[in-house]
């Protein structure tokens, strides 16, 4: 007998419990709770703030004293009932999620410290690197039981993060850009973008990591490609490797950029934006600014922060080629409802916080807890990467058709470097 006392929830109550929407949801709350307390915003744990770093292993007696692991607690107390309470609505098991979450983040920790340490420093390889490696190791050496796996959750950390993330993306980098830094980030991101796409292609590199390839080249390195495989709902194991060529091949070019900058007799101004548009990491291309000059480094950020907020519109336009792409066996175009429905929501999520942040905030409340948020991006990140080594494995990440992948990278990075030097040396 059917039971009339029976409710369903809304339509529009379905289409919210799922784990793209929840992201955005455990984002937001984090932000609001921020910007509520922002005039008594805990610290962030010792080593987490974007200029911290040790050399001595004394100091890391500070990371187990009383003050920080209260910060530790509260800090990732706070994320594992916003991760578990979202995973949870959008109907994925959650019965032993606090425990291996709890074992997780500890993982996360150790990449943490080891990134801060000032000779890591110094070579600018971040958090996520060690957070993949450490990830890999145990991921290929141990046999990992059913109940750990309930806090695997590579995606949904990532799309908090970049949720996050729209919070230090700002639009009024563009402004300090001006016209000059607007034409370069617009013209360096569609044609270098387009050309890494077609190399790949041409490579018989599938269109997946393609995509993701082009995206890390042209955009902004690790935030692109993480985003580009949201976007597409890509395939973790190609973005690890993706992540991992960006922040191996930003090493040599740290060192060789200053260099070829004073031998081609480039200009402060000219070097600056070179390096900003074609360095793919954000802390490389700081350091590489401050190598050639202080005027340099300014250039260098600025018009690296200009295609950083190209990055929300990036995803949304393939987020749509994407779906389109992807319409099945039938010659019928998507209709909207198709696209909306794949289209990333956390893209929404990104937008809305960086036009929260560039446009309706005082400027003193962004700075007091810009810090603090960009800290909580950097710990999903990690979080996040962590998960992505767990679940792949060396064989994918040595396979010899990730070499056409290898190729196809370099050339493209090399492309990148030349149309950059040209439009640079053009505008400014």
């Amino acid at each position: 007998m059917k039971n009339n006392n029976q409710t369903t929830s809304p339509a529009w109550l379905k289409a919210l419990a799922n784990d793209d929407w929840m992201a955005v949801f455990a984002a937001f709350i984090l932000i609001i709770l921020t910007l509520i307390i922002h005039d008594s915003v805990p610290k962030l744990p010792l080593f987490f703030g974007a200029k911290e770093k040790w050399s001595e292993f004394g100091l890391l007696a500070g990371f187990v004293s009383g003050p920080n692991l209260l910060r530790l607690a509260y800090t990732y107390g706070i994320f594992a009932l916003l991760a578990w309470a979202g995973l949870k609505i959008a109907g994925k098991p959650a019965s032993r999620f606090l425990v291996s979450f709890v074992l997780i983040v500890g993982l996360s920790m150790v990449a943490q410290v080891i990134s801060t340490h000032s000779s890591v420093k110094a070579l600018n390889l971040e958090t996520v690197f060690f957070s993949v490696l450490i990830g890999l190791v145990i991921g290929n050496t141990a046999k990992l039981p059913d109940w750990f796996r309930q806090a695997i959750q590579s995606e949904f950390y990532i799309k908090i993060g970049l949720v996050l993330l729209g919070t230090t993306v700002l639009f009024n980098s563009i402004m300090k850009a001006g016209a000059l830094g607007l034409v370069q980030a617009l013209v360096v991101v569609i044609s270098v973008w387009y050309a890494a796409f077609w190399i790949a292609k041409r490579l018989k590199v599938d269109s997946e990591m393609s995509i993701m390839l082009a995206s890390a080249v042209s955009i902004c390195g690790v935030s692109a490609a993480i985003a580009t495989c949201g976007a597409i709902k890509g395939d973790s194991k190609k973005l690890s490797y993706i992540i991992s060529l960006v922040l191996i091949v930003a090493i040599p070019m740290m060192i060789l950029m200053p260099y070829l900058a004073n031998w081609m007799g480039l200009s402060q101004e000219v070097a600056g934006a070179w390096i900003g548009g074609t360095i793919d990491t954000t802390g490389a291309v700081v350091a590489t600014g401050t190598i050639v000059g202080e005027t340099a480094q300014k250039y260098a950020v600025i018009i690296k922060s200009a295609q950083n907020v190209l990055l929300g519109l990036a995803a949304f336009l393939i987020s749509i080629y994407w779906t389109w792409k992807r319409k099945g066996d039938t010659a019928e175009k998507p209709s909207v409802g198709l696209i909306w429905d794949r289209f990333p929501k956390f893209v929404i999520g990104f937008v809305a916080a960086s036009l929260l942040f560039s446009f309706l905030l005082p400027a003193g409340t962004v700075k007091q807890v810009g810090e603090s948020l960009k800290g909580y991006q950097s710990i999903w990140f990690s979080i996040a990467f962590v998960c992505i080594g767990l679940e792949t494995r060396f064989r994918d990440i040595f396979n010899p058709d990730n070499r056409k992948v290898l190729y196809a990278f370099l050339l493209a990075q090399l492309i990148n470097v030349g149309i950059t030097l040209g439009i640079a040396s053009l505008l400014f």
